[in-house]
């Protein structure tokens, strides 16, 4: 199927003529290709027509340009950026050999999110007059009618919301929507399957949904289950605590300065808590209240299901909201909404904990 290979004039003149090209399989709104190009072998990714499409490639684009700057600090964490071509939203990218993840797969792979993250430079003021100035929008956060759902779902299973609570998530809702001062580069979906595990280390992929906000609330899914992910799956705490060392050590290396607190961690697994839209596919977010689904019905979503989501970030909120935090009374509130969900649903299962 090479001749369907979206390669024109101006990406032969930069890179030469394709060979030994090959399909792959991709998602519904890319194709996806193999090749060599001067001996070189490639991956050649095209996004679709489709609404978005111009801002996906946008966003991949930049983000990858942009991550490609932790190559020069001794951190490779996305193929290189070989070429592009805007017309038809054609990327192509440095072909990495990925192997099955190892046991312990989160260290490296909290690595390579560190130096995704630190690409971003300390002044924000420096992406002016660059791509990735206009591509890259800001990430947003839960709203008020998350948090209103939420508090919806805890009265529907009998758990009113204790003295305190709203005004702890209203100042949530505020800190998560209040730009950052140490901003990042975020990924956008950094699932199982994104990341890309090589000889040498991880490479991420698929930066359609990057921006720049809070390191905190991607390295928060190794915590919360990888709430945007259909594969949903836990780490074991003793990985979790080494895997966020990992990271805080990554951050600091690249960056000289300090990474995520727990309490930043504790602000963004209850983030994702009250977003309830992520227990959907992209899809099919925003159209309906999914909290208020649960107690009636519960489906599953790749390799969980939601009521088995939301019960494993509830106990993640209830594990690191305490006393140290800004969160004390959700802490609280979260532990008996977790006691609650087992008995008023006793057939949930817990996350897996090996990747599909």
């Amino acid at each position: 199927m090479w001749f369907s290979l979206p390669f024109g004039e101006r990406l032969r003149a930069e890179l030469g003529s394709p060979r030994r090209v090959r399909r792959l399989d991709s998602g519904p709104r890319s194709r996806v290709w193999r090749a060599e190009l001067s001996g070189t072998r490639v991956v050649v990714k095209q996004l679709l027509d489709a609404p978005g499409a111009d801002d996906r490639f946008a966003r991949e684009a930049a983000a990858l340009a942009l991550a490609g700057r932790a190559d020069r600090r001794g951190a490779r964490v996305v193929p290189a950026l070989l070429g592009t071509d805007p017309e038809t939203r054609t990327l192509v990218l440095e072909r990495v050999e990925h192997r099955a993840p190892a046991p312990g797969w989160q260290l490296g792979y909290a690595a390579a999110l560190a130096g995704v993250h630190a690409s971003a430079p300390a002044d924000l003021d420096d992406l002016a007059g660059t791509p990735a100035d206009t591509a890259l929008p800001a990430w947003t956060g839960p709203t008020g009618r998350d948090l209103g759902c939420f508090l919806a779902l805890a009265r529907t299973l009998d758990v009113p919301a204790l003295p305190g609570a709203r005004a702890e998530l209203e100042a949530l809702v505020r800190r998560l929507s209040t730009a950052p001062l140490r901003s990042a580069l975020l990924h956008g979906d950094p699932c199982p399957g994104n990341d890309l595990h090589t000889a040498d280390g991880v490479r991420f992929v698929d930066f359609e949904q990057s921006a720049l906000g809070p390191g905190a609330v991607e390295l928060a899914h190794l915590r919360t289950g990888f709430p945007t992910c259909p594969s949903a799956v836990g780490t074991p705490p003793e990985l979790l605590a080494e895997a966020e060392a990992v990271y805080r050590t990554t951050w600091r290396t690249l960056t000289g300065t300090d990474a995520v607190t727990p309490a930043d961690l504790a602000d963004a697994c209850a983030g994702w808590l009250l977003r309830g839209d992520t227990l959907v596919p992209e899809a099919d977010r925003g159209i309906t209240d999914q909290l208020a689904r649960l107690p009636r019905t519960d489906w599953t979503w790749g390799t969980a299901t939601a009521r088995s989501r939301l019960t494993h970030r509830l106990r993640a909120v209830a594990a690191l909201a305490d006393a140290d935090t800004a969160l004390p009374i959700l802490g609280r509130l979260c532990a008996t909404l977790a006691d609650r969900t087992r008995t008023a649903w006793p057939a949930t299962a817990p996350l897996p904990t090996e990747r599909s």
